[in-house]
């Protein structure tokens, strides 16, 4: 029998899981409390960019397998899919991940699947098993696990599907449960650990790619003081068998990569050394930007910034290095700032620059800011360049060479 499945948390995780599972036939109830979410997925639009989502949400509504709610109604499997953002002293904040234990624990029995995969510190699986314990004394029999998202934005739905997964229970019969939810539309390896593994897998992961990208800023920032191409450098370094240097940036976004290291240093600080060496890099990048920029603006130059989102192809501004620096150089420089960001219809909240079409904003002099490797970015013409001072933190513009 398909399970029902209720999903608390409608966002980049959330959403597209929903709409995937009721495309394979579950029950699905999709809980969120932002009322603005809810009238938007009720129309049939989604408030995301992401492939394909918006056709399968739209044709999910209309078959009765994907309802919207503010209140987690009873089903066979819970997916605890909400926001874990960092706080003050770069500390971990499981508010939304409680207040979703304490919303669907009324609604519990047993024999339920509570599966958190909202990225978390080691041992929240258990704490939301122990809120429900002590919010459900009369409950037993309801199995707690944490399986980790893998995916990325803007290939998500293929990336729930195709990528291995890692579910891992606080008791062996957990775990069994989560395999088994997993395997009913995972093609990729279901791979079973206990919880607290499951919880250390993840954030390894996004601290692995945090360390290699603060590495690849390092080396951007000693080849730029040799008069160096980065990018030439890390190419042919990468023809060893056994380097693979990430490419750099004007540092790290996302709300994996950027926020998921401190989640690993905050439970153990005095072990954690590397973690906030590669953090304080990436600090220091995002800086070194701001300031090659503002110079720029100092002189007179007006400053075209080219992407507000984290990453290319997205509309994400989850703690995107992009926003910030463009930010920043509003706030020094007012009036000599123009952004283009294409995934984005206006300003987001503090940029306190216009938001301008490509056309408009070569329209007139000024040095340019390669913040996001945008496709649209990709295909500026050269000649809309030429003559113009150019920071390109992407390596976008640059003629490939092979290695």
């Amino acid at each position: 029998m398909t399970p029902r499945v209720t999903i608390l948390g409608l966002g980049y995780v959330g959403l597209p899981t929903a709409a995937l599972l009721a495309s394979r036939g579950h029950r699905v109830h999709g809980v969120d409390t932002d009322p603005r979410v809810r009238e938007t997925l009720a129309e049939g639009r989604i408030h995301i960019i992401e492939a394909d989502v918006e056709a399968l949400i739209a044709r999910a509504l209309r078959a009765g397998t994907l309802s919207i709610h503010a209140e987690p109604p009873p089903a066979d499997v819970f997916v605890i899919a909400v926001p874990t953002p960092l706080g003050p002293g770069q500390a971990p904040v499981l508010d939304h991940v409680m207040a979703a234990t304490r919303a669907l624990a009324p609604a519990l029995v047993p024999g339920n699947l509570v599966l958190l995969e909202s990225t978390s510190p080691i041992g929240t699986t258990r704490r939301i098993a122990e809120a429900v314990a002590a919010l459900r004394p009369d409950l037993c029999g309801v199995h707690f696990a944490y399986g980790p998202e893998r995916v990325l934005p803007g290939r998500i739905l293929t990336e729930l599907v195709e990528n291995d997964r890692i579910a891992g229970g606080l008791t062996p019969e957990a775990t069994r449960a989560a395999v088994a939810f997993y395997r009913g539309f995972v093609k990729g390896a279901v791979l079973g650990t206990d919880a607290a593994t499951a919880e250390m897998v993840k954030l390894a992961e996004n601290a692995f790619r945090d360390v290699n990208i603060a590495f690849a800023n390092e080396l951007s920032l000693i080849a730029e003081a040799h008069g160096l191409d980065v990018w030439r450098v890390i190419a042919l370094a990468n023809r060893h068998p056994r380097v693979n240097i990430l490419r750099p940036g004007p540092g790290v976004g996302g709300h994996c990569i950027a926020v998921d290291p401190w989640f690993l240093a905050h439970g153990a600080p005095a072990a954690a050394r590397l973690i906030p060496a590669a953090r304080a890099v990436d600090q220091a990048k995002r800086a070194h930007v701001i300031e090659a920029a503002s110079a720029l603006a100092a002189g007179g130059e007006r400053i075209i910034c080219l992407g507000l989102a984290f990453k290319a192809d997205v509309d994400d501004l989850r703690e995107s290095p992009a926003l910030h620096a463009a930010a920043e150089l509003a706030r020094r420089h007012p009036g000599q700032v123009v952004v283009v960001e294409p995934h984005l219809h206006a300003p987001p909240p503090g940029l306190e620059a216009p938001l301008v079409a490509l056309e408009e904003a070569f329209a007139g002099p000024g040095a340019v800011l390669l913040l996001t490797d945008h496709s649209a970015f990709a295909r500026i013409p050269r000649a809309w360049l030429a003559g113009r001072r150019v920071i390109d933190t992407r390596g976008l513009f640059r003629e490939e060479e092979t290695p």
